[in-house]
Formats: structure tokens, C-alpha cells, sequence
């Protein structure tokens, strides 16, 4: 499934060490960036600009050029500075003198769907990408790595596709309460539960071991899972400003040192064998299949509208997080 580069002088061990510390860097960054208003701001406003300068002047040399990468950096940052806005900014009506939240404005709640959405379809569009123009195997017209299209990717397409239809509940988007534990105000989406969680998760691991092989043991596997275990235990339904967060955090990282996943000594290459490649894109199939016909039935059941309202009221994942809200 995967080949590490013992050529290289690395270890089993090794690897997995680097792996560890990027689960935990990535796990720990986004703790203090939706902890403090201030780190969110310099993580995601200031950070990018100044990296932008680099990677366009000294770095242009060596930093991803092709429109997807840049892209999926640019989108991922775009969420993080509307999810910062969708928290933290508020102020008075002065003819009025109530307060007003942005956070309580439904047109801006339409923004994380919207660039959840965005995201998801460009990967959709690369897995298409990758399996007609690569069928059988090539080079990436990057020059970046080797990719392996097949029917694995028009699976994974249509698993992405329904993983869109799923997202349920945005109008319920609501701001975490400040405690004395955790006075984040993170931005909580009730609607969106675990089981949508995994199956995006399985959807995305799929992608990117089917289009990004070279980067999935990291992008793919650490990323993936720092979000998710966050939005289960410390961060509790703030799944999505978690994954926009460290993706974006992650992309920045490899925009500028793209040498680490690509010809480092802890570089972790995809085998290429087929079977992996087609049983981790079934899975992603089958697991949103069923989330959409859950979701259908549930939809049916209640006469709820999803994409109006919120759909899972009744559920007690919903209710837990619910009442963490203001």
C-alpha cells in the first residue's frame, strides 16, 4: 500500500515517528489558532500573504504551480478567514443600539457549505482529471508524481458527488459559548455528525491516495485524522473549522517545502497496487451510499427539509452539541 524510502537511510520506526509529529504539530496548531482570535487572524490573514510573496518570487522554483494545488490552498485559507469573520465579528447598530453578529446573518452561513462544496468538487474534478487522462499510468503534467487512473477514481467521483448532497443542517450553524475551559467560540455545525465525518473522511483518503499517492500517507492519513479526532473529543462539533484549519496549515506547509513529501528522506510513496486502490475507493462508495439513503429515509420519515433546517434534531450527538452553544 505504501513504500517508504529505506533507500534513503529511513526506518519503518522513522517514518512513523515523523508521522506521529505531524499528527501532533497539526493537532496542537489548530488548537491555539481556534483558541486565540489573535493566532486565528495571524494563521490565516497574515501568514498567507506573506508566504503568497515567496512562492511567487524566491520560491517559484521549487513551490506547486498547477491550478489544483494552488487552488486547494487558496479555498482552504478562504474558509478559515470566513469561518474567522463567522465567529469573531459583531458590533452595535447605532440607530437601533442592539448588537448584531455576523454569525446570526443567514446569508453568511451560507458561506461553509458553499466552500465545503467548492472543495469537495475540486477534488471530484482531479479524480476525473486523473482517470481519464491517466489511465493506465503517467506523470503528472507538474512533473510532481506518478498517478495510476483507473475506474477507482469515477468511483471515488460519485462518492464525492454524494458526499455534497449530504451536508444537511447549515442554517443551524451556531457559535460555541466561552467557559473557562475552552473560550474558543468555535463555530459549531450540529448537523454535521459522525457519520458524515467518517464517510468524508473514507471519500477523502480515497482522493487523495487515488490522485495525490505521493502525499497521501501524510495529507491523506495525519490530516485527515487530526481534524476528526479534535471534532471528537476537545472540539466537539466544530468538525469542518478544524479540517479548514489544518488543511490549510498543511497546504501552506507544502507550498513552501514541497521537498519534504516529495524527495525527503521521510517521503512516503504510494505501491500502486490496484487492489488497494480499488478497495479504498469502494469503501468510500458504499459508506456514502448509505449516509445519503440514511439521510433520504430520515428526510422522508420526519418531513424535515435538510438543506433548509437542520435534519438529525432528534439524535443525542446533535443535542450534545447543541447545548455547548450560545
Amino acid at each position: 500500500m505504501f513504500s517508504f524510502n529505506f533507500e534513503a537511510g529511513a526506518s519503518a520506526l522513522s517514518v512513523w515517528l515523523v508521522w506521529i509529529a505531524v499528527f501532533i504539530i497539526l493537532f496542537l496548531l489548530n488548537e491555539v489558532s481556534r483558541r486565540s482570535k489573535v493566532c486565528g487572524f495571524v494563521c490565516f490573514v497574515i501568514l498567507p500573504v506573506v508566504l503568497s510573496v515567496l512562492w511567487f518570487t524566491v520560491l517559484k522554483d521549487t513551490t506547486y504551480t498547477d491550478w489544483f494545488h494552488l487552488a486547494k490552498v487558496y479555498s482552504a485559507t478562504a474558509g478559515c478567514i470566513g469561518f474567522w469573520f463567522i465567529r469573531h465579528l459583531k458590533g452595535k447598530n447605532k440607530k437601533t443600539g442592539k448588537e448584531w453578529r455576523l454569525a446570526d446573518n443567514k446569508i453568511a452561513l451560507c458561506f461553509p457549505p458553499l466552500i465545503l462544496a467548492i472543495n469537495i468538487l475540486e477534488a471530484v474534478a482531479r479524480d476525473i482529471q486523473v482517470g481519464a487522462q491517466y489511465a493506465g499510468g503517467g506523470i503528472l503534467a507538474d512533473g510532481s508524481m506518478y498517478v495510476l487512473g483507473g475506474p477507482w477514481n469515477y468511483m471515488n467521483a460519485i462518492a464525492g458527488i454524494l458526499n455534497i448532497i449530504t451536508i444537511t443542517g447549515w442554517a443551524g450553524i451556531c457559535i460555541r459559548k466561552k467557559t473557562d475551559k475552552d473560550g474558543s467560540q468555535d463555530m459549531l455545525w450540529p448537523d454535521m455528525l459522525w457519520f458524515w465525518i467518517i464517510a468524508y473522511d473514507l471519500w477523502n483518503f480515497a482522493y487523495t491516495y487515488n490522485c495525490l499517492p505521493g502525499h497521501s500517507w501524510y495529507c491523506g492519513f495525519a490530516l485527515l485524522l487530526a481534524p476528526t479526532v479534535c471534532a471528537f473529543t476537545v472540539g466537539k462539533g466544530a468538525w469542518l473549522q478544524h479540517r479548514a484549519h489544518t488543511l490549510a496549515l498543511w497546504c501552506m506547509f507544502a507550498q513552501t517545502f514541497p521537498a519534504f513529501i516529495d524527495k525527503g528522506k521521510f517521503a512516503v510513496s504510494s505501491t500502486y497496487n490496484e487492489t488497494p486502490l480499488f478497495i479504498f475507493s469502494l469503501l468510500a462508495l458504499v459508506a456514502n451510499v448509505l449516509v445519503t439513503i440514511y439521510m433520504i429515509n430520515k428526510t422522508v420519515k420526519t418531513k424535515r427539509n435538510p438543506y433548509k433546517g437542520e435534519l438529525y434534531i432528534d439524535l443525542n450527538k446533535y443535542k450534545e452539541v447543541r447545548q455547548i452553544s450560545v
